[in-house]
C-alpha cells in the first residue's frame, strides 16, 4: 500500500478510538478554539474582501459563512478557512509546525452543513482530518518548513480527509481525494515575510482544495496514489524523503488532536516563548520598561527567520515581530488584538523599548525545534542587574495547556464583541454539546 492508501483506509474506518470520550472532548476543544479565531477574522480583511470578490457564490448553497450568510461548499471553505487564520489565534500542532484547525475544520463544517450531518459525524471528520494531516506534516518536518507554509500545504490533506469522511467516501475514493489534493498543496513562506494578506489565504485555499478533491473523488475523479511517496512525489519534492512507515505507525492508537497548542497571544506562535519568558521575569522582579537597559532573546532559528522583523509598520508585520510583541507584553501586560491597533503601532514607549531588544539563535534551543519551543530571555536593568529566565515551553502547549475555562474566556474575548454576549453564549453552549447535536451551528 502507498501511504495515501494507508491514510485513506483510516479515513474510511478510523476505529473505535475516534469515538472515545477523551478524543471527542479534545476535538470539541479544537472546534471551540477554531470558532474563537473564526469570528473576529470574519469581519476583517482579507475575508471581507473575498466576500466581495466571490459574491456570485454567496447567498446560495447549503453551507454558511461565520455570521450565517449562505454559500457554496467550496466558497464557504475558502472564506471560513481564511478568516480562521487571519488574526493569528488558531491552534498549532508543534511537531508538524502546522495550524490544523483553520483548514481542516473549515472544510469539515462546509461539507457537513451541506450534507446535513450530525455533530458526532462532524467531530469524527475533524478527528480524521487532524490525525492524517498532522502525521504528514510531522514527517515532512523542518526541511519542508524552510520554504513552505505548512498550513497551506499540509492543511490541504486535513481538509481532504475531513471532507472525505463527511461525504462517506470509501477507502478507494478517499485515496483519490488525498492523491488529488496532494498536487494542490501550496503556500510559500516568502509570501508573508513582508506585509501581505497571503498567509491566511493559504489556509483558505487549503480548505477549498481539500473539499474540491473530495467532491471530485466522490464523482469518480482519480489521482496518482503514489504522489506522496513516489520518486517524484511530495516527500522528495518538498522535503528530504520522509519515513512514511513511521508516520503512520501510531495511526488509530495515539491521537495527535489531544496534543494541540492553543494560542494565548494574538500573534505568531514562534514569539510565544519569548513573550512568556519576559512576562515571567517581570512578575518575578517587578521592573518597568523605562528601567530596562537591554533585552536579549535567544531562541530557535525559524523564530528569527519568520518573526524577526525589527521595524514593523502594519498589523500584519507586527504579528511577526519579536521585538514588537515582547515590548507590548512588557509595557501593556498582554498581546491581544488591541496590540495591533494603529494607536498601539505608533506607541512611542513600545518603539523605544524595541530599540533595546536584540535577537540571536541559541544552538541548543534550535536543535530541539520543532518538538520544543523555548526561549532564553535576559533583561539588563539600568541599575546593573542581569536577570535571566529560560522559558522551556509556551503557555498553551500540551506541557502547559490552556484549560477548558481558559478556552471559554478566549472565545468570549474574541467572539463576544462581534456576536454580542447572548449569541456568543448560545454558540459556545452548542459547541460543547456537539456530540449530541443533530445539526451543525
Amino acid at each position: 500500500m502507498t501511504i495515501i492508501e494507508t491514510f485513506a483506509a483510516y479515513a474510511d474506518n478510523p476505529g473505535s478510538g475516534a469515538d472515545a470520550s477523551e478524543v471527542i472532548h479534545h476535538a470539541k476543544r479544537a472546534v471551540v478554539d477554531w470558532y474563537a479565531a473564526l469570528i473576529p477574522g470574519a469581519v476583517a480583511a482579507p475575508g471581507t474582501l473575498l466576500e466581495t470578490a466571490l459574491a456570485e457564490d454567496l447567498d446560495r448553497g447549503e453551507a454558511r459563512l461565520a455570521l450565517g450568510r449562505s454559500a457554496t461548499i467550496r466558497t464557504a471553505a475558502l472564506i471560513n478557512g481564511t478568516a480562521a487564520h487571519t488574526v493569528e489565534v488558531d491552534d498549532i500542532y508543534k511537531h508538524a509546525i502546522y495550524h490544523p484547525g483553520a483548514p481542516t475544520i473549515a472544510a469539515a463544517l462546509a461539507a457537513g452543513q451541506a450534507r446535513k450531518v450530525s455533530g458526532k459525524d462532524f467531530l469524527r471528520a475533524v478527528i480524521i482530518g487532524y490525525e492524517v494531516s498532522t502525521r504528514i506534516g510531522a514527517a515532512m518536518g523542518r526541511t519542508h518548513y524552510r520554504y513552505w507554509h505548512n498550513t497551506g500545504t499540509v492543511g490541504t490533506f486535513g481538509a481532504a480527509a475531513a471532507a472525505a469522511a463527511i461525504l462517506k467516501l470509501d477507502a478507494t475514493r478517499a485515496a483519490h481525494a488525498l492523491a488529488t489534493c496532494a498536487t494542490f498543496a501550496a503556500g510559500l513562506q516568502q509570501a508573508f515575510r513582508m506585509d501581505s494578506m497571503s498567509k491566511p489565504l493559504h489556509s483558505g485555499r487549503a480548505a477549498e482544495g481539500g473539499v474540491l478533491a473530495a467532491l471530485a473523488a466522490e464523482r469518480g475523479v482519480t489521482g496518482s496514489l503514489d504522489v506522496i511517496d513516489g520518486e517524484a512525489g511530495l516527500g522528495r519534492a518538498m522535503s528530504n524523503g520522509p519515513d512514511w512507515k513511521a508516520a503512520a505507525a501510531t495511526l488509530g492508537r495515539e491521537y495527535n488532536i489531544t496534543q494541540m497548542t492553543f494560542k494565548n497571544h494574538a500573534c505568531c506562535g514562534h514569539t510565544f516563548a519569548a513573550i512568556d519568558g519576559a512576562q515571567t521575569l517581570q512578575r518575578q522582579h517587578g521592573f518597568k520598561a523605562e528601567e530596562i537597559e537591554s533585552v536579549h532573546i535567544a531562541t530557535y532559528r525559524p523564530a528569527l527567520e519568520v518573526a524577526g522583523n525589527p521595524n514593523p509598520q502594519t498589523a500584519a508585520e507586527a504579528r511577526f515581530s519579536l521585538p514588537y510583541v515582547v515590548s507590548n507584553a512588557v509595557i501593556h501586560g498582554s498581546v491581544r488584538l488591541t496590540a495591533f491597533t494603529p494607536e498601539r503601532l505608533a506607541d512611542a514607549s513600545v518603539r523605544d523599548l524595541m530599540q533595546r531588544i536584540d535577537l540571536r539563535v541559541d544552538p541548543e534551543i534550535d536543535a530541539a525545534f520543532p518538538g520544543k519551543r523555548a526561549a532564553r530571555v535576559t533583561v539588563r536593568t539600568r541599575d546593573g542587574k542581569e536577570l535571566e529566565y529560560l522559558q522551556p515551553n509556551r503557555k498553551g502547549d500540551p506541557e502547559e495547556p490552556l484549560s477548558d475555562e481558559d478556552l471559554n474566556e478566549k472565545f468570549f474575548e474574541l467572539a463576544g464583541p462581534v456576536l454580542g454576549k447572548p449569541a456568543a453564549t448560545d454558540l459556545l453552549q452548542r459547541l460543547w454539546n456537539l456530540e449530541s447535536a443533530s445539526t451543525l451551528p
